[in-house]
């Protein structure tokens, strides 16, 4: 049984999701020594008995490598879909009118039904209608109360069920669902350590979540309606953190608008200290091939070096031939990235102005601390996790160990630059913060004899938000030695 879990040497978080390809123990087990930090399970497929079993299997291995590690639960969202057609499927032709409607009759060429009535009260003439992630295409030609008739812009073969994206309204529909609900109860139950929101269009659906969630969980909202990037700021701040969900913005928006959003939806988190994830199709050849196209390659590059917290893997690691691969490559990918001479400036392209307060004045100080006196490493202690989230905030160049005697809070950190979290009890004077401090930086090989190493905490020690000392250390030969002899 290994004693401590092997610490990264990369500072970006690698999000993979469980599924099928990857949803009993012992590949959970080789996608975490490939590289996973955090899982995703996804609420959109499984019943809640397939899910519990992932969270047993996550759990076990946290206890059996001792580390920390961050479950998120991803809410299905609501999900707007065409009906049934005779035959299963029909062709659309460009140019050909094609009505949308409240008719519980199986559809042709010519018509569907479109179950959601509310749909019908929004769209307006010229707004475009996008069935099965865009690949056929509609625009609006005339609306009633019971049928929107549209022109066929970009024709195709739609088949049952198919999803339906309305890019150019507001739609009047709830972000949680009633199995949204369901299912959020259920995460809760099984002690998620992050709840993923869907469908995010205004601070309003994130404030519904917040008071359904209280304090249980954190909450991420998913950036994937254009509706969301017109409030993208009072979204932000009412969240613990974003994912920047390239799937639904790609379809909803011209493509080419997604690269400038992604690096914008990037820079107002990290401004506002919230972690931030980028996800969707970011090795998606490797679903079905062992290697991944250089453009991925340069794709996840890319989010890494705009600043990303985390890049996230979804079918690739769900439901892909090579899931293993898939997360090493990513790992591969980051380290590189990290290594590169310019990586240290491309990181901090984005200004992150500090809050007129003690704790974000002594993170930012001490990551210039860190910087000038050479240290190797920075280890905090926190109780809520905040003061390591400020710290992280400044992306300084060492890792960060970040101290909590509380489990939740250290599972929290998991989506968190840089951060290594440990679970451990809390210290009671500042002479057992430094060597405590001293023995968890040896113990977790972020430092070793002669390095110096910055300490933050607060006085009263367990104090949260209390945090108003940094401390620097140099660590001696003779203390590597005394705390090899105590391993022993």
């Amino acid at each position: 049984m290994t004693e401590f879990f092997p610490p990264r040497s990369r500072k970006v978080k690698i999000l993979a999701t469980l599924g099928p390809a990857s949803s009993d123990p012992a590949m959970i087990r080789k996608l975490m020594l490939a590289g996973a930090d955090a899982f995703r399970i996804n609420m959109s497929h499984g019943d809640h008995a397939q899910k519990a079993e992932l969270v047993e299997a996550i759990r076990a291995l946290e206890k059996e490598l001792k580390r920390p590690t961050t479950i998120l639960f991803d809410l299905q969202g609501p999900k707007l879909r065409v009906g049934h057609f005779k035959g299963k499927s029909a062709i659309l032709k460009t140019g050909d009118r094609f009505t949308l409607d409240r008719k519980h009759t199986a559809g042709s060429s010519d018509r569907v039904e479109l179950a959601h009535p509310e749909l019908f009260a929004t769209i307006r003439p010229g707004d475009r209608i996008l069935i099965d992630d865009g690949k056929v295409r509609l625009k609006t030609m005339e609306v009633d109360d019971r049928s929107l008739v549209t022109e066929v812009q970009v024709g195709g073969t739609v088949s049952d069920n198919k999803g339906v994206n309305v890019p150019d309204v507001l739609v009047p529909i709830p972000s949680l669902t009633e199995k949204d609900r369901s299912d959020l109860i259920f995460a809760l139950e099984q002690k998620a350590d992050w709840i993923a929101l869907s469908f995010v269009q205004r601070p309003e659906d994130v404030a519904e979540a917040r008071t359904l969630i209280g304090e249980k969980a954190a909450l991420l909202a998913k950036i994937e309606k254009p509706a969301a990037i017109d409030q993208l700021n009072d979204i932000i701040a009412l969240a613990d953190a974003v994912m920047v969900a390239r799937g639904d913005l790609g379809v909803e928006l011209p493509p080419e608008q997604v690269p400038p959003l992604q690096n914008r939806i990037i820079a107002c988190a990290r401004q506002f200290g919230k972690p931030v994830v980028v996800a969707t199709q970011m090795l998606e050849s490797m679903v079905s091939s062992p290697t991944p196209t250089r453009a991925e390659v340069s794709d996840v590059a890319t989010a890494i070096y705009d600043g990303a917290d985390a890049v996230m893997l979804s079918a690739e690691s769900a439901a892909g031939q090579y899931p293993c691969e898939a997360v090493a490559m990513m790992d591969r990918i980051a380290t590189s990235a990290e290594r590169d001479p310019i990586y240290p400036a491309r990181i901090h392209f984005t200004e992150t102005r500090l809050e007129p307060t003690t704790a974000d004045a002594l993170a930012g100080s001490a990551r210039q601390i860190a910087s000038t006196v050479s240290a190797t490493a920075m280890v905090c202690y926190t109780s809520s996790g905040s003061t390591a989230r400020r710290i992280a905030r400044e992306r300084p160049a060492v890792p960060l160990l970040a101290m909590t005697p509380s489990l939740t809070t250290a599972r929290r950190m998991g989506l968190l630059w840089g951060v290594q979290p440990v679970h451990s009890r809390d210290v009671n004077s500042f002479e057992e913060m430094v060597e405590k401090g001293k023995r968890m930086a040896l113990r977790h090989r972020i430092a070793q004899g002669g390095d110096r190493v910055v300490l933050m905490a607060g006085v009263p020690f367990g104090t949260a938000g209390s945090t108003n000392v940094i401390h620097v250390v140099q660590l001696v030969g003779d203390e590597l030695e005394k705390h090899t002899r105590s391993k022993g």
